[in-house]
């Protein structure tokens, strides 16, 4: 063997040991990122999990609150009134709300499924509830125009009583333009169309 040859591999496996000393440093420093890229992936897992947790507990507390007026409303106008709920489904990536009426553990749609008098008030109450939840808070105050226009006659008194005591309840103002004498409550002002 030749001396220039052996010369030749000992500079090939001084450039290889290099080389594997520098493979060694990468495999090294990608296993420190695969360790904290693991630690960060958890710590997202975590903060979504406690994310989850705080919205879930927000839903739940809005859906007590705005259900429990809106269920408190239709039964002070209604015998066996619907119970409300709001449904938080999960779809394209966010939270959505659904409003719903409940009988005897049946889902109805509000819209096709109910009477006029009882969207009606439910959307009256809804309102109301916007308005007591309101943060800062605002002027208590809904005005309304023909409001209740489809709750039927012998459901009117009802509507006059719940507004009444929402009223006094709540700290409430409710001017209201209206032809129907049933729902005449509180200070009532009389223009004459002439």
């Amino acid at each position: 063997m030749d001396i220039l040859q052996l010369e030749a591999w000992e500079q090939q496996a001084a450039r290889m040991a290099v080389e594997r000393e520098a493979a060694q440093e990468v495999l090294r420093q990608d296993r420190v990122a695969v360790i904290a890229g693991e630690e960060a992936l958890d710590d997202a897992d975590e903060a979504q999990c406690i994310t989850q947790a705080i919205a879930e507990a927000v839903q739940r507390e809005a859906h007590d609150r705005i259900a429990g007026i809106v269920s408190h409303c239709l039964a002070a106008v209604f015998d066996d009134p619907y119970e409300f709920r709001i449904l938080f489904e999960q779809a394209r990536g966010r939270t959505e709300a659904r409003l719903v009426f409940v009988r005897e553990g049946m889902e109805i749609n509000p819209i096709d499924s109910s009477g006029g008098g009882v969207v009606d008030v439910a959307a009256f109450a809804l309102r109301l509830s916007c308005l007591l939840l309101s943060r800062p808070a605002v002027r208590r105050l809904v005005v309304m125009d023909e409001p209740m226009k489809f709750v039927s006659a012998d459901k009117r008194a009802r509507v006059r009583a719940m507004l009444t005591s929402l009223a006094t309840e709540f700290g409430v103002q409710f001017p209201m333009v209206t032809h129907i004498n049933e729902l005449r409550c509180g200070h009532v002002v009389e223009i004459d169309p002439a």
